[in-house]
């Protein structure tokens, strides 16, 4: 299936609210009855972008259903605090994501923020701690976090990814404790560990397996994720800007293919916008409208050499990504600057 960008495309502006609020529309059509949240209507879930999909449904006021989602979350928790890494899938899963597992606290924070709901918290606080205790079982004596474990066993590698978004659920993680004014199960050491670790330590990851240094995810989380400071930052986004930025059409996912992709596009501007880069940020969330199909929705993303849009999908959690941009341009919430800490 080929499918070009149109002209007609480029006219949708990042600045109009109702482009947003189609995104959550399509979020809320993806969700089922227990409040999980699919990739598409009927197809495959996992917790991950099951938590930044109901995010986009915390910034344009959709409280009853993001809360629903931390309720399918509570339901479906294994008794040691993790969540298997896909549902309704046609493969049997046992793997058990340490960063899926963490990000429950990114989540919790950013509808807590929008709301105002200190039950919300005190409710799902049982969830998190666990979640969170899990996690942390996974830390090497080096800072970094084993990205899974299966059947019982961890699984003998770190993502840099992975470990810069568990960096930013431990600081949120330790924001609800003191809101809730409880004790939290994270030191400072074990923070700061993890920190040098994604600093100075990179043969901790990618150990057993192709760098993954060739994905733009590895370039500018941990820019998001506050894991550097600004002029690091910076530093590292100009070092490899021309490397995965298309002139145009937003972020590659690969460094060396031609597929620009709109959930990393949408977190790269969410990264801009963190260092106050507004122009750069507005710039790049415009091209990656250039993905909208005459449905109002996102293209997973788009392969620039062959003209096609690729895979041939519309998920939820792209739709989230792009809400959460979005907000972070246009101040749609309290959570606008969510990201700032």
């Amino acid at each position: 299936m080929s499918l070009h960008i149109s002209k007609k495309n480029r006219t949708k502006s990042i600045f109009d609210k109702q482009i947003y609020l189609n995104f959550a529309k399509y979020i809320l059509s993806c969700q089922d009855s227990d409040g999980g949240i699919r990739w598409e209507p009927d197809s495959k879930l996992d917790p991950w972008d099951h938590i930044e999909a109901a995010m986009g449904l915390d910034v344009l006021g959709f409280e009853k259903e993001s809360k629903k989602a931390y309720e399918w979350l509570k339901l479906h928790q294994e008794n040691d605090g993790s969540w298997f890494s896909s549902y309704h899938s046609q493969e049997k899963n046992l793997l058990k994501e340490t960063n899926f597992s963490s990000y429950i606290a990114v989540g919790m924070w950013h509808h807590y923020l929008n709301f105002s709901d200190i039950n919300f918290l005190e409710n799902f606080w049982p969830v998190l701690d666990l979640a969170i205790e899990f996690t942390l079982s996974a830390q090497t004596e080096h800072g970094d976090f084993f990205w899974a474990k299966e059947k019982n066993s961890w699984l003998d590698d770190s993502l840099k990814t992975g470990c810069s978004s568990i960096y930013m659920s431990l600081f949120f993680y330790k924001k609800i404790a003191k809101e809730l004014n409880l004790q939290d199960r994270v030191s400072e050491y074990q923070i700061k560990n993890l920190r040098e670790c994604l600093l100075s330590n990179p043969n901790r990851f990618d150990r057993n397996w192709e760098s993954k240094s060739r994905y733009s995810m590895d370039w500018y989380y941990p820019i998001l994720t506050g894991v550097l400071n600004k002029p690091e930052s910076i530093e590292i986004l100009r070092r490899k800007w021309d490397k995965f930025v298309v002139e145009g059409l937003g972020c590659k996912c690969v460094e060396e293919e031609p597929w620009v992709t709109a959930a990393e596009s949408s977190e790269l501007a969410i990264a801009l916008s963190r260092l106050g880069l507004k122009k750069e940020a507005e710039e790049v969330l415009q091209n990656t409208f250039n993905l909208i199909d005459e449905d109002g929705l996102l293209w997973t993303g788009y392969v620039f050499k062959d003209k096609k849009f690729w895979p041939i999908e519309k998920p939820s959690w792209t739709m989230g990504a792009a809400i959460l941009a979005g907000n972070s341009i246009n101040k749609f919430s309290p959570s606008h600057n969510f990201f700032n800490f």
